[in-house]
């Protein structure tokens, strides 16, 4: 019995180091005997892309992606602006006269026959306008032009007095050149030679006749059309930034054709009162590039002060200067924050910017567009989440995290 115990125990000895020899980790055949190191892991492509370095280049990526994008679509812009500024024009005007429509459609007037007498008013009133100033200048070119060379003459007289030297060369030089142009028919082969921008001109206006009745006639159709792709939530964003965008735009031309009709009777008259020709022309540019915020002001300044310089003398120019100073300070501090009220809240930098870039890509037109667009940009991110909820990135932190503290 002792003998078959040895035995068992024996046998179970021999099979535990067989377990052993089985499981022992493999030696380096290295004479120090030490252990190889472990191979570090492979870093895959999802790796490399998680550190610091990799979200910046993916985000470069993204930027550039956007940037690529933003440029593509400016460029085809910039080659359809036959199309584009017309579109833009009439969603402008649409979006100002629209009152006028829907208090034609309240009076029980048909929605085509309210779309025909709104569009047959605005043609009226624009023909009205060029028809005034063409008459005016035509009637009072020849006196401008005589009271000119008078005016340069006597400007010519207190410049010799100035304490630095001019030479009478000089002055007579530059007294021809003027003389020959107000004498010349340069206005009117300056005319000739801009046939194709005319035409340009004229088919972009009646394409933007045509778009404008549709927007009047068929506005929420057309944007209810575009908003179909969408359901729930996003459903009542495009909803939100319709309205918006529409109130903005018009809010912005009334109250800057108010702001600027006041402008251009309150010079006109200064104008009148000092004797400077053709007030009703430089009344109209007046109002006109009242549309410009920032610098139409002082560009219709500095067209007034130089007709009453070559037209009257240095001193009316002077006083023609006064009088609109003082009628830009008192509508700036009275009559704009009453009339424009919250319609337009951008910072002057912003502002600049969007004249900058608009004036760039289109021009004259670019720069009384790019302002009521960057307005009606903001205020459909101001609603963008909710009536009163702008969208995340354009909410004020400091007021959040207040309100949740």
């Amino acid at each position: 019995m002792a003998l078959g115990r040895r035995r068992t125990r024996e046998r179970a000895d021999q099979r535990a180091q067989d377990t052993a020899v089985v499981v022992r980790e493999p030696v380096d055949d290295d004479a120090t005997g030490a252990r190889p190191e472990a191979a570090p892991p492979s870093r895959g492509a999802s790796q490399l892309w998680a550190d610091g370095v990799g979200r910046a280049g993916t985000r470069s990526l993204q930027v550039l992606a956007i940037v690529a994008l933003v440029a593509v679509a400016v460029f085809a812009l910039t080659r359809l602006t036959l199309i584009v500024i017309p579109v833009l024009i009439a969603l402008v005007l649409a979006a100002a006269i629209s009152p006028l429509v829907v208090l034609l459609r309240r009076k029980g007037v048909p929605s085509s026959l309210a779309t025909v007498i709104a569009l047959i008013t605005l043609v009226a009133v624009l023909a009205g306008v060029v028809w005034l100033i063409v008459v005016a200048v035509v009637d009072q070119w020849p006196e401008l032009r005589d009271q000119a060379i008078e005016g340069f003459d006597e400007l010519q007289v207190y410049v010799q007095n100035l304490p630095f030297d001019i030479t009478e060369e000089q002055l007579q030089s530059v007294r021809d050149s003027v003389v020959g142009l107000l004498q010349s028919d340069a206005v009117g082969a300056g005319a000739l030679a801009g046939v194709s921008q005319t035409v340009d001109f004229v088919a972009g206006f009646f394409v933007m006749i045509v778009v404008l009745f549709f927007f009047l006639k068929d506005g929420p159709q057309i944007w209810e059309f575009l908003l179909r792709p969408f359901q729930g939530e996003r459903y009542a964003r495009g909803q939100r930034i319709g309205e918006t965008t529409v109130r903005t735009l018009g809010g912005y031309v009334r109250g800057t054709a108010i702001v600027a009709l006041v402008d251009a009777v309150a010079i006109g008259i200064g104008l009148a009162i000092v004797g400077v020709p053709l007030v009703l022309p430089l009344s109209v540019l007046v109002f006109l590039l009242a549309f410009i915020p920032l610098v139409g002001a002082t560009l219709a300044g500095i067209l007034c002060a130089l007709v009453a310089l070559v037209a009257v003398g240095p001193v009316e120019a002077l006083i023609v200067v006064a009088i609109v100073i003082a009628v830009n300070q008192l509508e700036g501090d009275l009559l704009q924050p009453v009339v424009m009220g919250r319609t337009l809240r951008l910072h002057p930098l912003v502002i600049l910017i969007a004249l900058t870039a608009g004036t760039v890509l289109a021009g004259l037109t670019g720069a009384v567009l790019a302002v009521p667009i960057a307005a009606s940009i903001w205020r459909a991110i101001q609603v963008w989440d909710g009536p009163d909820l702008p969208a995340r990135f354009a909410r004020q932190k400091r007021r959040e995290a207040a309100e949740t503290g």
